[in-house]
């Protein structure tokens, strides 16, 4: 139970999953595969929950051929949808027993201004408004499973920016940069929320920064910057690397007292004030619930 660095952390663990459902958003892809792949390997049941089903099963072929655990499945989600989301919810309320953890891992970094099929802008409405409807509708799935736990993959890019609660779908203007921080402020703000929330149910919930990882996400990049990318690359982290903060909160045993809290290295880390802000945090929560036409108290 370490973490070691030679410019990137690594956090090893002997921890079993045998006889748990582990949920990850976008694991066909970076570190939510290799996530996925290392919960296989401790012997979890693996629901990859993917848009892209051909990439998804190609995924789960190799991950079943490297961990010989053929309890992995791929099940159709747009989180950029909430028809999608409804109907993958329903699916695994109605064939899964239990859900020990969630992994809200997909995203969309940096894209052009774009709108889901809901109008939400897209960065916001997938990497929040998505994975907070898909959480609400599987929450009581979660509860009756508990102990479980619920881990939000966020960024350091949430101390970029603040909210935006008058203009939060970007309508008036539109900063690829600070959208993205938006968003992923709204993640570590929601994890927070959650976990006060969620205080006695057996549920945790962790929100983290995986590090700078060479991953797809850089694709709507500028060129340029996805040169200075491969060029310092020595200073980020593979996909492998990157995906040990988001396994580390799924799988450490004793990290109940700390619910709520932000990870990155293996290890806890502080969040920006904006981040810790309850009143801030409320807002976007009814927000949230308002947009997506539920009551979430």
């Amino acid at each position: 139970m370490k973490c070691r660095h030679v410019c990137c952390y690594r956090w090893s663990s002997e921890e079993r999953l045998d006889g748990k459902t582990a949920i990850i958003t976008g694991a066909n892809t970076g570190i939510g595969k290799e996530t996925a792949r290392d919960l296989a390997r401790r012997g979890a049941r693996i629901v990859m929950a993917c848009r892209d089903l051909e990439r998804a099963e190609e995924a789960r072929t190799d991950i079943m051929e490297d961990t010989g655990n053929e309890n992995v499945v791929v099940r159709k989600l747009d989180l950029s949808d909430t028809k999608s989301i409804r109907a993958f919810a329903e699916i695994i309320n109605n064939e899964e027993r239990q859900v020990n953890i969630l992994i809200n891992n997909a995203g969309v970094m940096m894209c052009p201004y774009s709108k889901t099929a809901d109008g939400f802008e897209m960065q916001l409405g997938v990497n929040h408004l998505g994975h907070f409807l898909l959480t609400y509708l599987l929450l009581d799935l979660i509860k009756r499973s508990a102990p479980a736990r619920i881990v939000v993959v966020a960024s350091v890019a949430h101390t970029w920016t603040g909210l935006r609660l008058d203009d939060i779908n970007s309508e008036r203007s539109y900063d690829t940069m600070k959208a993205y921080g938006q968003s992923k402020l709204a993640n570590v703000m929601f994890a927070r929320s959650l976990a006060q929330q969620l205080q006695g149910t057996g549920v945790s919930v962790f929100s983290l920064h995986p590090g700078v990882v060479q991953s797809d996400l850089w694709r709507h990049q500028h060129q340029c910057i996805q040169v200075a990318v491969k060029i310092f690359s020595i200073f980020t982290k593979t996909t492998l690397e990157g995906a040990q903060t988001t396994i580390y909160c799924a799988v450490e045993s004793g990290l109940e007292s700390q619910s709520g809290g932000y990870f990155s290295d293996c290890a806890p880390a502080r969040c920006s004030g904006a981040a810790s802000d309850d009143e801030a945090a409320q807002k976007l929560w009814e927000i949230s619930c308002n947009l997506l036409g539920i009551t979430w108290q």
